[in-house]
């Protein structure tokens, strides 16, 4: 049985020589001070390839899609119906090389 640790990034804010990075409001990302070092965990949204810091203080579940076996985002649209992000991207190059092949022979 393979681990979902395979989909982790990395995230590494080294402010040890720079000003403190201050939070967008209504943001959930917590401020790096100056000369602090933060470092965490990352995921990409299997359906919508947004990028999503892993915060180890976090109590509900992540989410998780069975059908593509990656995590997802919070975001509702993600959790309704499994549309993976990498299916999606080969389908749109393939659609775009058949155009070309059409459009050379018709050219």
């Amino acid at each position: 049985m393979s681990s979902l640790k395979r989909h982790e990034g990395y995230l590494l804010i080294d402010n040890r020589n720079l000003p403190g990075i201050e939070h967008a409001p209504g943001s959930r990302f917590n401020s790096v001070g100056a000369n602090q070092l933060y470092e965490c965990a990352t995921i990409t949204c299997a359906h919508c390839n947004t990028v999503v810091i892993l915060r180890p203080d976090r109590s509900r579940p992540r989410g998780y899609c069975r059908k593509c076996d990656k995590y997802i985002c919070d975001n509702p649209a993600c959790s309704v119906d499994c549309i993976n992000f990498d299916k999606l991207l080969d389908q749109m190059q393939e659609q775009a090389f058949l155009q070309i092949q059409k459009e050379q022979r018709n050219g």
